[in-house]
């Protein structure tokens, strides 16, 4: 194995350096495992050995293995115009073949530690092996400042956890709650997270921290003080990057505490830096709440955002109420002091914290802050050895503090003046000009932090209440409106009046008689003249008014049209913001309807999954509960069969004996019969030996014809031996002497009733010993009897 990745590495041949550690694991998975670890050794020094020999045979080293490995990803094929570019531009040989060196061997070597990675992933034998591959790969991305194969890799390492937690049952898989294992992850990630802030990769570094949140919530366990430094303390640099200060102080804090509970070896100058540290980061969050006049979506997702950003920093927050009103930055600043931070903190950092939050000095707030943070500025440094924070520098927080001072100083100086010229203001705030002001002002506005107004016409600022002002111009507004009223009344009233007036006077000349008349024809008719001019200059004085009233009026209606334009106009504005809004919250409606919609149609598979897979289950014990009953029953049959058996056996075996004793009766009517006979018949014989008893077993009728027809010849003194067996099996034997027996025994021999005592037997064995000198001599006969 170890020539075969050898050849895998001189001929760059990735994929069968895979395929092979693959089916090498296989067979060394269960019988050596030490043997496919020190395999993956062996290939992964071959590979960087052959990366730094490429390296090292550059011209000159730092530049031109700079731009050797000048490739966003070094998995990616060289694209046309790349190999066009080469060929055209001005560059020489020594340097091309330089790249074409290098960057095959550092792309094999990247391959090499996928490879390496794909191979352990998610192996409990070998999960040390894993970790170290990680730290490798970390660094080589580190050296050579490859941010994509950096992100590619957290990637990978990533989708690896993943698969561990969906496929639980997997074989050899790593267990987490082991204090080994979990130690290994968590320090695979902490160095991720290391490396991800020192290549300035801070989407990835929080990513980092989302992984290690995960994985500390994955196993209900808490890393040790010392991680969980580094972790507060690489969360506090990425909140920081981020401009989410409140965060960023609340990490801070976390870290203080760490430090101050665990870390026993802490300096009292280190333990006053960290402290001074927190609570300028407090300070620099923005005195005013920036959600003031956010929409509702923009609300919803700012409180989705600070529950989780709550969670990484180690706080519980209820999702029923905002996340505002807990991590808030006067809740932060009333904790610090609570906990005693201020006290632990430079005499400095106090006095810019009293001067900040508690002193009211609306033209010397900027200056007597400015010494302070200039002191400030030159606080820092490297802690001790102790402290598990590597640096802290307090410069890095004065532009905020700068900015902070600029806000106390306008809020307190709108309380006192409500005008003020733009040089004074520039002249007490020397942090800024009043450009920079104008800016820090108008976001103040925005927010309802500051009421005040720049009018560079006058060159002054005007302080107060926005809403007062826009009262006092409404008030005018109406006043200007009832002025116009009133006149267009006066008016109306003075036409009124005249036109009264002449009716009277036509009233009067139709009820003088006509003799008067006559009698005054001269002097009425002057009269009526001079009535008449009258009359015609107050017709045209009348028609003026009214004119000029109707171009009044007429301006009047203008000008509200105009207005209403405008004001229509925005409305339109508003309104396709409103629309686009309530479209936006439609959709985002649908779309959580339908997932939920998705979400409970599969509910309802799974349990109709569940409910056929325990339908299944109980078949299965149902038929497995019928098959056991059904044995049951079987063997009580076999066992009341059984019982039967035994019975008729026994009532067999009594009636064998009831025949046995009749049999006996009459064998014994027999001999007496016999004896008889043989008395009577023979004389000076010896008398024949009495029968042995028998034993009292049944002797069925043809084994009695066989020993009935057993004829020994022999002589005197011979000894009979007779063995009986069943089932090839010895049961028993009778030796008997002949002691002067004639040469012939019919049935009366004495072995008939010795062999009756043994029944069922498959066959007999006779012996025939002739005694001689009181000792056997070699058997004379042997005899077979079936």
């Amino acid at each position: 194995m170890f020539k075969y990745v050898e050849l895998c590495v001189e001929l760059r041949r990735g994929r069968f350096a895979k395929d092979g550690l693959i089916q090498y694991r296989i067979i060394c998975q269960q019988v050596n495992v030490s043997s496919l670890e020190e395999v993956i050794k062996q290939f992964m020094q071959l590979s960087t050995e052959k990366a730094e020999q490429a390296a090292s045979c550059c011209s000159s080293q730092a530049q031109a293995l700079e731009e050797a490995l000048d490739v966003d990803d070094l998995e990616a094929d060289k694209r046309p115009e790349d190999l066009m570019l080469g060929f055209v531009s001005g560059e020489k040989g020594k340097d091309r073949s330089d790249r074409e060196l290098v960057t095959p061997w550092f792309k094999f070597l990247w391959e090499t530690y996928r490879t390496v990675l794909e191979v352990l992933r998610n192996n409990s034998k070998l999960e040390a092996l894993y970790a170290m591959t990680a730290y490798r790969a970390f660094q080589f991305c580190k050296q050579y400042k490859r941010t994509a194969e950096f992100r590619r890799l957290c990637e990978i390492i990533r989708n690896h956890l993943a698969n561990l937690n969906k496929y639980k049952d997997q074989r050899d898989r790593p267990d987490l709650s082991e204090p080994e294992s979990l130690q290994l992850y968590l320090d695979t990630r902490f160095e991720q997270l290391k490396i991800a802030t020192e290549l300035e990769l801070w989407q990835e570094a929080f990513r980092s921290v989302e992984d290690i949140h995960g994985l500390m919530s994955m196993v209900k366990k808490t890393p040790k003080p010392s991680l969980m430094v580094v972790y507060y303390a690489k969360l506090s640099e990425i909140f920081w990057i981020s401009s989410s200060h409140l965060y960023h102080a609340y990490a801070w804090l976390k870290l203080f505490n760490l430090q101050k509970s665990f870390n026993k070896n802490l300096s009292q100058k280190d333990l006053q830096l960290i402290a001074s540290s927190v609570i300028l980061a407090a300070l620099s969050v923005a005195p005013y709440d920036q959600r003031r006049g956010a929409s509702y979506l923009e609300l919803e997702i700012e409180k989705e955002r600070n529950l989780r950003m709550a969670k990484l920093i180690g706080f519980n927050l209820d999702p029923k109420f905002e996340g505002g009103e807990v991590l808030s930055r006067a809740s932060l600043l009333s904790e610090l002091v609570a906990k005693g931070v201020l006290s632990c903190a430079a005499q400095e950092v106090k006095d810019l914290f009293k001067l900040l939050e508690h002193d009211f000095l609306p033209l010397d707030l900027a200056l007597k802050v400015q010494p302070l943070l200039t002191k400030i500025s030159k606080v820092g440094g490297k802690l001790s050895s102790a402290s598990s924070v590597p640096e802290v520098q307090l410069s890095q927080f004065v532009p905020a503090l700068e900015k902070l001072a600029t806000l106390r100083l306008l809020q307190q100086v709108s309380q006192v003046y409500q005008t003020m010229k733009i040089e004074c203001l520039s002249a007490v705030i020397p942090f800024y000009n009043f450009a920079a002001v104008e800016k820090i002002s108008a976001d103040a506005l925005k927010h309802n932090f500051v009421a005040m107004k720049v009018d560079h016409m006058k060159g002054v600022v005007l302080f107060g209440n926005l809403e007062r002002i826009e009262e006092s111009n409404r008030l005018e507004n109406q006043k200007k409106t009832e002025e116009a009223e009133k006149k267009r009344l006066a008016d109306v009233l003075e036409q009124k009046k005249i036109q009264e007036r002449r009716l009277e006077k036509e009233q009067e000349l139709q009820e003088k008689p006509p003799q008067d008349a006559r009698r005054k024809d001269k002097t009425i008719t002057e009269e009526e003249v001079m009535e008449l001019a009258q009359r015609l200059v107050e017709e045209r004085v009348l028609h003026e008014r009214e004119q000029q009233c109707k171009i009044e009026l007429s301006q009047q209606q203008h000008e509200g049209d105009l207005k209403e334009k405008n004001r229509l106009s925005r409305m339109l504005d508003y309104k396709m913001i409103f629309q686009g809004r309530v479209e936006s919250h439609r959709q985002a409606e649908f779309d959580r309807r339908r997932v939920e919609q998705e979400q409970q149609i599969s509910r309802m598979i799974r349990a109709r999954k569940q409910e056929r897979a325990a339908l299944r289950k109980k078949i299965f014990f149902l038929r497995s509960e019928e098959e056991r009953q059904r044995k049951l029953i079987e063997e009580e049959e076999a066992e009341r069969c059984k019982k039967e058996e035994a019975e008729r056996k026994a009532k067999l075996d009594e009636i064998a004996e009831k025949q046995r004793q009749r049999d006996r009766e009459v064998e014994e009517k027999d001999l007496l019969a016999k004896a008889a006979q043989l008395e009577g018949s023979t004389d000076g014989a010896a008398a024949p030996a009495a029968a042995p008893q028998s034993s009292g077993k049944y002797v069925p009728r043809f084994r009695k014809s066989l020993l009935q027809k057993l004829v020994i010849t022999g002589v005197a003194g011979m000894v009979v031996v007779v063995i009986a067996h069943r089932s090839s099996r010895v049961i028993g034997g009778v030796v008997v002497m002949t002691e002067g027996l004639p040469t012939e025994l019919l049935a009366e021999n004495p072995l008939g009733p010795h062999l009756g005592t043994y029944p069922n037997v498959d066959h007999l064995e006779l012996w025939l010993f002739c005694l001689k000198d009181h000792a056997f001599a070699p058997p004379m006969k042997k005899t077979e009897f079936l």
